[in-house]
Protein backbone atom coordinates (compact mmCIF):
# COMPACT_ATOMS: atom_id res chain seq x y z
CA UNK A 1 0.00 0.00 0.00
CA UNK A 2 2.64 2.51 0.69
CA UNK A 3 4.48 1.61 -2.47
CA UNK A 4 1.19 2.71 -4.26
CA UNK A 5 1.12 6.14 -2.26
CA UNK A 6 4.71 6.78 -3.28
CA UNK A 7 4.04 5.80 -6.62
CA UNK A 8 1.00 8.45 -7.00
CA UNK A 9 2.62 11.11 -5.42
CA UNK A 10 5.35 11.16 -7.82
CA UNK A 11 2.99 10.52 -10.55
CA UNK A 12 1.36 13.63 -9.32
CA UNK A 13 4.50 15.37 -8.81
CA UNK A 14 6.04 14.50 -12.13
CA UNK A 15 2.68 15.63 -13.60
CA UNK A 16 2.57 19.35 -11.85
CA UNK A 17 6.53 19.80 -12.86
CA UNK A 18 5.89 19.48 -16.89
CA UNK A 19 3.01 21.22 -16.64
CA UNK A 20 5.15 24.13 -15.39
CA UNK A 21 7.46 23.79 -18.27
CA UNK A 22 4.89 23.55 -20.90
CA UNK A 23 5.48 24.76 -24.41
CA UNK A 24 6.00 27.98 -25.00
CA UNK A 25 3.52 31.03 -25.65
CA UNK A 26 3.02 32.97 -29.00
CA UNK A 27 5.01 36.18 -28.51
CA UNK A 28 2.53 39.26 -27.70
CA UNK A 29 2.64 41.85 -30.76
CA UNK A 30 5.40 44.80 -29.97
CA UNK A 31 4.07 47.76 -28.42
CA UNK A 32 2.78 50.55 -30.34
CA UNK A 33 1.04 53.26 -28.85
CA UNK A 34 -1.02 55.68 -30.90
CA UNK A 35 -4.34 57.59 -29.73
CA UNK A 36 -6.83 57.24 -32.55
CA UNK A 37 -9.60 59.93 -31.12
CA UNK A 38 -6.46 62.84 -32.69
CA UNK A 39 -6.88 63.95 -29.04
CA UNK A 40 -3.13 64.32 -29.21
CA UNK A 41 -0.19 63.22 -26.82
CA UNK A 42 -1.16 62.26 -23.09
CA UNK A 43 0.19 60.34 -20.45
CA UNK A 44 0.23 59.03 -16.94
CA UNK A 45 3.84 59.03 -16.29
CA UNK A 46 4.12 63.68 -15.86
CA UNK A 47 7.45 63.00 -17.77
CA UNK A 48 6.74 66.64 -19.40
CA UNK A 49 8.19 67.44 -23.02
CA UNK A 50 7.65 70.86 -22.20
CA UNK A 51 5.38 71.41 -25.19
CA UNK A 52 1.77 69.50 -23.11
CA UNK A 53 3.01 66.14 -24.24
CA UNK A 54 4.09 63.58 -21.59
CA UNK A 55 5.52 60.23 -22.19
CA UNK A 56 4.39 57.29 -20.20
CA UNK A 57 0.39 57.14 -20.96
CA UNK A 58 -1.25 53.97 -21.98
CA UNK A 59 -3.81 54.89 -24.40
CA UNK A 60 -2.96 52.74 -27.55
CA UNK A 61 -4.35 49.52 -28.52
CA UNK A 62 -1.77 47.32 -26.76
CA UNK A 63 -2.93 47.43 -23.01
CA UNK A 64 0.26 46.42 -21.52
CA UNK A 65 3.67 48.69 -21.27
CA UNK A 66 3.09 52.19 -20.88
CA UNK A 67 4.70 54.42 -23.68
CA UNK A 68 3.16 56.90 -25.24
CA UNK A 69 0.56 58.22 -27.86
CA UNK A 70 0.62 59.75 -31.31
CA UNK A 71 -2.49 61.03 -33.00
CA UNK A 72 -1.59 58.85 -35.63
CA UNK A 73 -1.02 55.12 -36.67
CA UNK A 74 2.53 54.58 -38.19
CA UNK A 75 1.02 51.28 -40.19
CA UNK A 76 -1.59 53.71 -41.80
CA UNK A 77 1.66 55.62 -43.62
CA UNK A 78 4.07 55.17 -46.08
CA UNK A 79 7.16 54.14 -44.03
CA UNK A 80 10.44 54.91 -45.53
CA UNK A 81 13.05 52.42 -43.77
CA UNK A 82 16.28 53.63 -45.39
CA UNK A 83 16.02 57.40 -45.07
CA UNK A 84 17.36 57.00 -41.63
CA UNK A 85 19.21 53.86 -42.34
CA UNK A 86 22.67 55.19 -41.06
CA UNK A 87 21.42 56.98 -37.98
CA UNK A 88 20.34 53.98 -36.00
CA UNK A 89 21.30 54.64 -32.25
CA UNK A 90 22.96 51.96 -30.51
CA UNK A 91 22.57 51.18 -26.51
CA UNK A 92 25.06 50.12 -23.55
CA UNK A 93 23.83 46.66 -22.45
CA UNK A 94 20.47 47.12 -20.33
CA UNK A 95 20.49 50.84 -20.54
CA UNK A 96 18.33 53.54 -22.40
CA UNK A 97 20.76 56.23 -21.99
CA UNK A 98 22.03 57.85 -25.20
CA UNK A 99 25.44 58.02 -25.89
CA UNK A 100 26.64 60.83 -26.60
CA UNK A 101 28.54 59.61 -30.01
CA UNK A 102 25.05 59.33 -31.15
CA UNK A 103 23.76 63.11 -30.71
CA UNK A 104 24.88 63.64 -34.15
CA UNK A 105 22.53 61.10 -35.60
CA UNK A 106 20.01 62.35 -33.60
CA UNK A 107 20.21 66.13 -35.08
CA UNK A 108 20.74 64.37 -38.70
CA UNK A 109 16.76 63.19 -37.84
CA UNK A 110 15.84 66.42 -36.06
CA UNK A 111 16.99 68.46 -39.03
CA UNK A 112 15.32 66.36 -41.84
CA UNK A 113 11.98 66.24 -40.18
CA UNK A 114 12.74 69.99 -39.62
CA UNK A 115 13.13 70.76 -42.95
CA UNK A 116 10.02 68.48 -44.21
CA UNK A 117 6.79 69.51 -42.06
CA UNK A 118 4.77 66.91 -43.73
CA UNK A 119 6.73 63.78 -42.25
CA UNK A 120 6.20 62.03 -39.22
CA UNK A 121 8.74 59.45 -37.76
CA UNK A 122 8.41 55.93 -36.11
CA UNK A 123 11.39 54.83 -33.27
CA UNK A 124 11.47 51.37 -33.59
CA UNK A 125 12.91 50.07 -29.49
CA UNK A 126 14.84 46.48 -29.90
CA UNK A 127 17.39 44.70 -27.27
CA UNK A 128 19.46 41.78 -27.43
CA UNK A 129 17.87 38.56 -26.83
CA UNK A 130 19.26 38.13 -22.63
CA UNK A 131 16.93 39.26 -20.42
CA UNK A 132 13.01 38.18 -20.01
CA UNK A 133 10.88 38.95 -23.07
CA UNK A 134 8.35 41.48 -21.07
CA UNK A 135 11.73 43.17 -19.87
CA UNK A 136 13.08 43.15 -23.24
CA UNK A 137 10.12 44.85 -24.48
CA UNK A 138 9.89 47.40 -21.63
CA UNK A 139 13.88 48.09 -22.08
CA UNK A 140 12.98 48.73 -26.05
CA UNK A 141 9.93 50.62 -25.35
CA UNK A 142 12.26 52.87 -22.76
CA UNK A 143 14.96 53.21 -25.73
CA UNK A 144 12.54 54.62 -28.46
CA UNK A 145 11.10 56.96 -25.91
CA UNK A 146 14.86 58.23 -25.09
CA UNK A 147 15.15 58.82 -28.88
CA UNK A 148 11.87 60.41 -28.84
CA UNK A 149 12.33 62.79 -25.69
CA UNK A 150 15.61 63.57 -27.38
CA UNK A 151 14.48 64.85 -30.43
CA UNK A 152 11.49 66.95 -28.56
CA UNK A 153 14.29 68.59 -27.30
CA UNK A 154 15.81 69.39 -29.71
CA UNK A 155 12.87 71.39 -31.41
CA UNK A 156 10.49 68.17 -33.40
CA UNK A 157 7.02 68.31 -32.55
CA UNK A 158 6.44 65.43 -30.32
CA UNK A 159 3.44 64.73 -31.72
CA UNK A 160 4.75 64.13 -35.24
CA UNK A 161 6.76 60.93 -33.12
CA UNK A 162 5.44 57.21 -32.60
CA UNK A 163 7.50 54.94 -30.99
CA UNK A 164 7.11 50.60 -31.10
CA UNK A 165 8.99 48.46 -28.87
CA UNK A 166 10.24 45.23 -30.59
CA UNK A 167 12.53 43.82 -27.69
CA UNK A 168 14.45 40.75 -28.89
CA UNK A 169 11.78 39.63 -31.46
CA UNK A 170 14.02 41.41 -34.44
CA UNK A 171 17.45 41.07 -34.23
CA UNK A 172 19.73 43.03 -36.41
CA UNK A 173 22.45 40.19 -35.91
CA UNK A 174 20.98 36.16 -35.21
CA UNK A 175 23.88 35.21 -33.61
CA UNK A 176 24.84 34.81 -29.93
CA UNK A 177 28.25 36.75 -29.36
CA UNK A 178 29.27 40.14 -27.79
CA UNK A 179 29.27 41.57 -31.21
CA UNK A 180 25.74 40.50 -32.21
CA UNK A 181 24.50 41.65 -29.36
CA UNK A 182 25.80 45.08 -29.61
CA UNK A 183 24.32 45.32 -33.07
CA UNK A 184 20.43 44.30 -31.79
CA UNK A 185 20.60 47.04 -28.66
CA UNK A 186 19.29 49.41 -31.07
CA UNK A 187 16.40 51.99 -32.02
CA UNK A 188 15.59 52.08 -35.49
CA UNK A 189 14.14 55.39 -37.45
CA UNK A 190 10.95 55.23 -39.62
CA UNK A 191 10.43 58.31 -42.23
CA UNK A 192 6.67 58.80 -42.54
CA UNK A 193 4.73 60.10 -45.40
CA UNK A 194 0.95 60.14 -46.33
CA UNK A 195 -0.05 57.50 -48.57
Amino acid sequence: MNAFKFSSLLALALGVSLAGTGCKHKQPPPITHFDHNNSGLTGNSGDNLGNGAALGGNNGPVPTGGGDTAPFNPDDMAQDRSAFAAETLYFDYDSSTIKSGEQTKLSAIASALKSDASAKLLIEGNCDERGTEEYNRSLGERRALAAREALANDGVDAGRIATRSYGEDRPADPGHTQSSWAKNRRDEFVLLHAK
